[in-house]
């Protein structure tokens, strides 16, 4: 039967977070559309938001990953039903700042929020590996190791991804990698744009499954996982049972 090549289990932001994120990058996470530009809009803007246009709006919990053989998309989603539910919804203040080299929205220092994200994107990680294939010596490559510090590297090889327990770090990337003057060029446009728009809070009450459908295919929202039980079908719930056509 037909899956996806790659499976992701994110958060996907929600409210005027996800209205001014998606049409930042210039496409709906949910629907798979393109959004259209203002007339007024830089130029610049397409080229700056093309590598996290291609994944959506999000923050990473369970790094992109194929299915492990013997494993099926909907052994997955029971999975996840039963997971959701055992989450707690909670609220989190976000900042831009520079990570990296490219602009995200990121957490206050605030020691309980951390520990609040991060608990949910460790059961994310932990408790769905069973269904992570083991990466390929180039998608290891295409991390960099020799760049990463000692406790990346052993996280890229215990779990396939750096940047997961210890060295996680949550992120809503808003731009690609930038050279220092576009990278101040590109967070004084989006806090103009942003205005008082994205005062306040934002709830977190759900984690989304993102599938790619083909190797060079954008990431699409398959559904999303409500921490009261709910889940919701979006443009790629296909994925998610394995009589899919």
């Amino acid at each position: 039967m037909p899956q996806a090549y790659r499976y992701a289990v994110y958060l996907a932001p929600v409210g005027v977070w996800r209205e001014f994120g998606s049409a930042w990058l210039g496409r709906d996470e949910d629907t798979g559309r393109r959004l259209p530009r203002a007339r007024e809009a830089d130029p610049r803007l397409d080229a700056w938001t093309d590598a996290p246009r291609h994944y959506g709006l999000h923050a990473t919990l369970k790094p992109p990953f194929r299915l492990r053989s013997g494993t099926t998309a909907r052994m997955l989603d029971e999975t996840l039903r039963r997971l959701a539910p055992m989450q707690t919804p909670f609220r989190i203040a976000l900042t831009l700042r520079a990570l990296r080299g490219f602009l995200a929205w990121c957490l206050p220092e605030d020691a309980d929020t951390h520990a609040r994200v991060r608990a949910v994107a460790d059961s994310m990680v932990r408790d769905l590996d069973a269904y992570r294939a083991e990466p390929t010596p180039e998608e290891i490559a295409r991390r960099r190791p020799d760049q990463l510090s000692a406790p990346q590297q052993r996280m890229l090889a215990d779990w396939g991804y750096p940047y997961v327990f210890d060295t996680f770090t949550f992120h809503i990337t808003l731009t690609g990698q930038l050279g220092p003057a576009e990278l101040q060029e590109a967070q004084d446009l989006l806090r103009a744009r942003a205005g008082r728009t994205l005062d306040g809070t934002m709830p977190v009450e759900a984690v989304s499954v993102y599938v790619q459908p083909s190797p060079d295919d954008p990431f699409i929202v398959a559904r999303h996982y409500g921490f009261d039980g709910t889940v919701r079908d979006e443009a790629g719930s296909r994925y998610m049972d394995d009589d899919a056509s």
